[in-house]
């Protein structure tokens, strides 16, 4: 009779231990179910911290690029208007060659002024268009009128440059007004 008595206390002992073990062993997968889910988490952030770094950093380099960019650019034009100013006293000049009546001397001594004036303004950048028997193209040329044409090669170009156009590193500041033929 002992032992009956012993045996259910031991069933009893043994279902409690198996119950606990049971309950601790659902613990555990809940916890390592719980682990894999905040690790996940955690990759997950990580990743969009590292997306949103490179994102920044991406920025931050073309923002690098386009100031440079840009402060390049106002350099190389922040003379611009006083040259566009200029562009009038350089045509004086030319017209001035081409007007009778000067003495030699002074022609020199324009030319010698003239030549000065104008390297100092292709040293910044400055270039005159060659617009003479090359083809209409009105992003380069203004036509201030149409002619006849002397030769039907000259049709649809320009036959006379009234003014001449100017480029200021490679960009139009002033259009040259021609005379096409027609």
């Amino acid at each position: 009779m002992d032992k009956e008595k012993n045996n259910p206390n031991m069933e009893n002992e043994l279902s409690e231990e198996q119950l606990i073990e049971n309950e601790n062993s659902v613990t555990t997968e809940e916890i390592i179910n719980k682990t894999d889910d905040v690790a996940e988490k955690l990759r997950q952030e990580v990743q969009e911290a590292k997306d949103k770094y490179l994102r920044l950093f991406s920025d931050f380099e073309n923002m690098k690029r386009r100031t440079a960019r840009e402060r390049l650019e106002l350099t190389q034009t922040a003379s611009q208007d006083v040259i566009k100013e200029l562009l009038p006293v350089i045509d004086d000049f030319e017209r001035a060659f081409g007007a009778e009546g000067i003495d030699a001397s002074k022609e020199e001594g324009f030319g010698l002024i003239y030549h000065k004036l104008w390297r100092t303004l292709e040293n910044r950048g400055l270039s005159k268009m060659d617009a003479k028997g090359q083809a209409f193209n009105p992003e380069f040329h203004e036509a201030i009128t149409e002619i006849s044409a002397p030769s039907e090669e000259m049709i649809g170009k320009v036959i006379d440059v009234i003014e001449n156009g100017y480029l200021l590193n490679n960009k139009i500041i002033r259009y040259a007004k021609v005379v096409v033929g027609k």
